[in-house]
């Protein structure tokens, strides 16, 4: 959808500031990738994101068990009567400030001695993913929404634990945010990837929404850009045909999606990723996908049917070798 006509929809549907949920069938239309090298600048563009419409967040579900914050910030999902999980998945009691609901959780993905991706000049996935995350939560709590982090520090935390965090919270939305590596080629577009849960229209829908808000965020900066030939919003089956991703396997019943949003990899983009100003540009493509997603029925664009996959995506996300923080 041009940016443009979005706009235009969206003053149509709530007059710039208004608020309904609702899918809407996904559009059929795939990005496309070529080979071909975009001339390299990293001058921040003069375009932005569409403008996401305001309105007013809906009352947070605290129908849930919810979860405690303890002395030191970790968040920490209620298990049990008195009981929680640690960021290892180990139990400890239940002593901490509680939560009780969200609007938004947000995922920094990886942390503590799982790195994620490593770019070409030493730039960590594991920071990024946190420092786009808090900025994300910023700009939501500004627009007035109650927002959780899964992990508010540099630490372990199990795939297990960040869904228990989210399904305990009952949060509108759920983002895992990462950066990618290992791409298939040069690509003359941005490669930005947002997976969803194979069984949820909702996180479909949001999938489409975030690809459509971080590609028009990107598409100003021409640099040589990477990308996976079935770059979109996609899904992944597991080998039982539900979704092969934990974050979004475990996270069933919440509205989930898995963002990919660069290739840190890929040194021109991590060059980019590099520069905070660049960082925000990414996350506010994020806070203003999440608002559209609630305030509006847009039905998000770049659907793809994902090629398929046997290589596993990588390790870490268990309790193997995690270690716990100081609570």
């Amino acid at each position: 959808m041009r940016r443009a006509a979005i706009a235009v929809v969206l003053c149509a549907l709530v007059a710039c500031s208004s608020d309904a949920k609702g899918a809407a069938p996904a559009s059929s239309s795939a990005p496309t990738t070529t080979t071909t090298s975009a001339t390299t600048s990293t001058t921040a563009p003069t375009t932005s994101t569409t403008t996401a419409p305001r309105f007013i967040w809906p009352a947070v579900d605290e129908s849930g068990p919810g979860v405690v914050v303890s002395s030191t910030g970790v968040v920490l999902p209620i298990v049990g009567d008195g009981v929680v999980d640690t960021p290892c998945s180990n139990q400890a009691p239940a002593d901490g400030t509680p939560i009780l609901g969200a609007n938004v959780v947000i995922d920094p993905g990886h942390g503590g001695n799982e790195t994620g991706a490593v770019g070409p000049t030493g730039l960590i996935e594991k920071d990024v993913n946190f420092d786009v995350s808090q900025d994300v939560k910023q700009l939501l709590e500004a627009e007035g929404a109650k927002v959780v982090l899964t992990r508010t520090d540099d630490y372990n935390t199990t795939i297990k634990t960040r869904a228990e965090i989210a399904v305990d919270l009952h949060p509108q939305v759920f983002i895992s945010i990462h950066h990618n590596a290992e791409p298939d080629g040069p690509s003359d577009v941005p490669g930005n990837e947002s997976y969803y849960q194979i069984a949820s229209p909702d996180s479909k829908r949001l999938a489409g929404l975030l690809w459509e808000e971080i590609t028009n965020a990107f598409t100003p900066y021409h640099v040589a850009w990477a990308a996976d030939t079935d770059h979109g919003a996609k899904y992944r089956p597991g080998t039982t045909g539900g979704d092969y991703y934990g974050i979004l396997r475990r996270a069933a019943g919440i509205t989930t999606v898995l963002s990919e949003a660069a290739f840190i990899s890929n040194a021109p983009e991590e060059h980019l990723l590099a520069d905070p100003a660049f960082r925000h540009v990414e996350a506010q493509a994020i806070t203003n996908a999440i608002t559209r997603f609630l305030a509006t029925p847009d039905p998000g664009s770049g659907f793809v049917t994902p090629y398929p996959r046997t290589e596993p995506a990588g390790g870490g996300g268990g309790p193997e070798g995690c270690t716990d923080p100081t609570l």
